[in-house]
């Protein structure tokens, strides 16, 4: 098959329009663009999608060319499909000297499946605020969830981030986009009494179970995550200063670490593991199965289930025992940025308030309660006669 030539384009007095052609029918501009990455010039021809009309491929023609002046220049090199940018994605954060989080990774793969199938053949370009409208509809039709519905969300924003600093893209068709109103259950206050029963359960357990309750305990007395306290090991002890650092190996939520100062019940804990310690290891949770690698567990979500098993015991999972430290550092009238410093929130403890201020509260009336204000007696030196 012969395909058709680029033609001249002249105007109305037989005069040649600059940087102006035609073919097939459709018009075209001819650009000279500077990679903005590289400083190289290259020459693109541009179809102009709306132009019938010389007058009006000419009038197109000079608002890509004042585009260009201003830096307001549209991507103008052809984008690869959403399916197959994802490959191009996942490879550059394989390589990435700040690759990001297995878990990460595995959600973002999980959400690829799912918008493959809304717009596998849609290229980057071509991806609109309507689009996105139209999985976020269909998924809620589904009876997804909004919190899963925005995840899916953060993964495609992840992925059109890339693609703008790769080039194919100069505006997030994500921007501005707000999230799903998530209605999250209040979790109940736990007590401690309530807790001191899950630990003497789970040290019940004939396998892992003296590992269980050492955990549990101390995610309560530390307000930490279960993954990044699995990976704790006795480096990130110091009992001479009186801390236990959290995620020192780079692999914290935010991928900062933190320091949680000692209180009472964290060192009584730590203490009391230490002299329990495994002599071959210096994970806090060594695996069983370690062999000659000093590999902490892997999780203890079996050990878990069997303690939800056993009767009269509270159901607790892991985050409760966070939820449990946040709890009691409030109703203990520590300040909250101190509260957030420890457990790793980098807003300077707007969440804390924002999600645990009515205990500060409940307290507060609790405490108001046992003032007790009795008349004051009248001073014997004020009736002296005088």
């Amino acid at each position: 098959m012969r395909v058709a030539k680029y033609q001249k384009v002249n105007d109305e007095r037989k005069r040649r329009i600059r940087g102006l052609w035609r073919r097939n029918g459709w018009f075209y501009a001819r650009l000279t663009i500077v990679d903005e990455t590289t400083g190289l010039k290259s020459n693109r021809r541009v179809r102009l999608e709306g132009a019938r009309t010389v007058a009006e491929a000419r009038n197109a023609l000079q608002d890509l060319q004042k585009d260009r002046r201003d830096h307001t220049l549209p991507v103008l090199k052809r984008s690869p499909k959403l399916a197959d940018y994802w490959d191009e994605y996942f490879k550059f954060y394989a390589q990435a000297r700040d690759a990001k989080r297995l878990a990460t990774i595995r959600r973002e793969k999980s959400s690829r499946k799912r918008w493959n199938q809304h717009l596998r053949d849609v290229r980057l370009n071509e991806i609109t605020r309507a689009k996105i409208n139209g999985f976020i509809a269909s998924r809620q039709k589904a009876g997804v969830s909004p919190r899963t519905v925005n995840l899916d969300i953060i993964s495609l924003r992840n992925v059109l981030k890339r693609a703008v600093d790769d080039g194919y893209l100069k505006t997030l068709p994500t921007q501005n986009l707000r999230p799903l109103k998530v209605n999250q259950k209040k979790r109940a206050l736990v007590t401690p009494e309530q807790m001191e029963a899950v630990f003497a359960a789970a040290a019940r357990l004939p396998r892992a179970g003296q590992q269980l309750a050492d955990c549990l305990r101390l995610m309560c007395a530390a307000g930490s995550r279960i993954a990044e306290t699995l990976r704790l090991r006795w480096g990130d002890v110091d009992f001479k200063r009186r801390q236990l650092s959290i995620g020192a190996d780079g692999l914290a939520k935010n991928r900062k670490p933190r320091v949680v100062d000692f209180n009472a019940e964290l060192e009584r804990h730590l203490k009391d593991m230490a002299s329990r310690r495994a002599p071959d290891s210096d994970c806090l949770f060594p695996s069983p199965r370690r062999g000659e690698k000093d590999i902490p567990i892997v999780n203890f979500n079996k050990a878990l289930y069997a303690v939800h098993a056993m009767e009269e015991v509270p159901k607790i999972g892991f985050h409760d025992c966070r939820h449990f430290f946040t709890s009691h550092c409030v109703m203990a009238g520590i300040d909250y940025m101190t509260i957030a410093k420890w457990v790793g929130h980098q807003d300077g403890g707007v969440l804390i308030g924002k999600i645990y201020g009515h205990l500060s509260n409940e307290h507060a009336r609790r405490q108001a309660d046992k003032l007790v204000l009795k008349p004051v007696p009248a001073s014997t030196s004020d009736n002296s006669g005088n």
